[in-house]
């Protein structure tokens, strides 16, 4: 059986999310069910009642001193799934054709997680994956949660989304799973379109992520041994930003911008460079908050 959740507060944009979804389980060989999490306190009900036939709609209570509570929902919704293979999609994403059918099959077979390729819906997504399809397998370090499966057994493995994460709890829970053994097989056929919302939107989520990325090297100390290799935007972004009264002395440090504004050059040099000293900054907020 396969089990989608979704979770969810107060997203107009779930109604059409649960449509297409609907519209591709309806196309799947076998059981299936679409679950919702909502922590919207009932302000979707019409959306619950135009569903109601084909969801299974799981009101759910932020806990006490807790301000976002995506972690703790993703884990109560996999505890009120019933399949074995779990599939996450988030409000607001419209998945193609064929999306689910694609993500779910390396799961039937041997595989134990697989992720889809996410793209933004206006078609110039800042980090919008090149489409492909892989002749050969490919596997991923990480990947967000909004277009993942897994078998249940993975979940169990880890214990689930580490709920002390506001953000980020997704990248833990694929940190912990290569820690112990699993991986993540890319599936570029199962695609699916996100609104990320304004610009400004973004850089509120570049710099909460530029947070939560503090807090995971916090946790995984043994990562910072490759971090300039593997993730070097954590390091170079912060320190550019620290070294920025230089250019006091040498005013043409600001220069070393130049650099990544045009390996991002394909992407819109000037929006990728603030969004990542975006990032940087809120590296630098969360350890000087530590």
């Amino acid at each position: 059986m396969i089990s989608i959740v979704i979770v969810s507060k107060d997203e107009e944009a779930l109604d059409q999310t649960l449509a297409d979804v609907a519209a591709q389980v309806d196309g799947l060989a076998g059981e299936s069910e679409i679950v919702v999490v909502d922590a919207s306190d009932g302000r979707l009900d019409h959306i619950r009642r135009r569903h109601e036939a084909a969801v299974r709609w799981v009101p759910f209570q932020r806990p006490p001193g807790v301000r976002v509570s995506i972690a703790h929902q993703r884990n109560a919704g996999v505890r009120e799934a019933r399949g074995e293979i779990i599939v996450f999609t988030d409000a607001g994403c419209r998945p193609r054709p064929g999306w689910l059918a694609s993500l779910v099959a390396p799961l039937q077979q041997d595989e134990r997680m697989t992720s889809g390729v996410t793209l933004a819906t206006s078609g110039n997504g800042l980090y919008d994956p090149p489409e492909r399809q892989a002749e050969e397998p490919t596997y991923l370090p990480e990947c967000p949660t909004l277009n993942v499966a897994f078998r249940r057994e993975v979940f169990d493995a880890v214990g689930g989304f580490d709920e002390r994460f506001a953000y980020g709890s997704d990248v833990d829970f694929c940190w912990r799973l290569g820690d112990a053994g699993y991986c993540i097989r890319s599936v570029p056929g199962a695609v699916i379109e996100h609104d990320y919302g304004t610009w400004r939107r973004q850089l509120r989520r570049s710099y909460t992520y530029g947070k939560a990325r503090a807090r995971l090297y916090r946790k995984h100390r043994a990562r910072l041994r490759h971090i300039l290799r593997t993730d070097p935007m954590v390091v170079v972004y912060p320190l550019f930003l620290l070294g920025l009264p230089l250019t006091l002395i040498f005013p043409l440090y600001p220069a070393l911008l130049l650099i990544p504004a045009w390996r991002n050059r394909s992407y819109g040099a000037g929006r990728v460079l603030v969004d990542h000293l975006t990032f940087g900054a809120g590296v630098l907020v969360e350890l000087a908050r530590t």
